[in-house]
């Protein structure tokens, strides 16, 4: 008897990575689940790749951090969305810079991007009030 398998899509495994220090990302890792880690106490810049329907990427608070917030950045004030914090909404028009903060954030904060090829789409999740913050240029 054959096997059926009824949903593959979902078996798949998510690539993942580790970012310890500035970055600049690029199309080629589009669809990457990234802790953000560091062996210090800072934080550092994460550059995303220029606009591309269909690129994402998904940050996560690996480690704690002190001193440094960790930033994920577009060139241009196009990131769009929202992070529930603490239990509200904290919404994002027309930024540029995603932050977790420093001494507010929490092992497992995460922000997932998607592009539609103009803009950057939002949304994530933070325990703390001020985890997760959104500012423009």
């Amino acid at each position: 008897m054959a096997t059926r398998t009824s949903n593959p899509v979902s078996r798949r495994k998510i690539k993942t990575g580790v970012i310890g220090a500035v970055t600049t990302l690029t199309a080629a890792t589009s669809g990457t689940s990234y802790d953000l880690t560091t062996a210090g106490t800072d934080g550092a810049a994460v550059t995303l790749p220029a606009l591309e329907a269909g690129l994402n990427f998904r940050f996560v608070v690996g480690s704690a951090f002190a001193t440094t917030n960790w930033t994920v950045v577009s060139t241009t004030n196009v990131i769009n969305g929202n992070a529930l914090v603490a239990g509200a909404h904290v919404a994002g028009a027309s930024e540029n810079t995603i932050s977790f903060v420093a001494s507010a954030e929490s092992v497992g904060d995460w922000v997932d991007l998607y592009c539609n090829g103009t803009l950057w789409f939002a949304k994530g999740s933070g325990v703390t009030t001020g985890s997760i913050t959104f500012t423009a240029a």
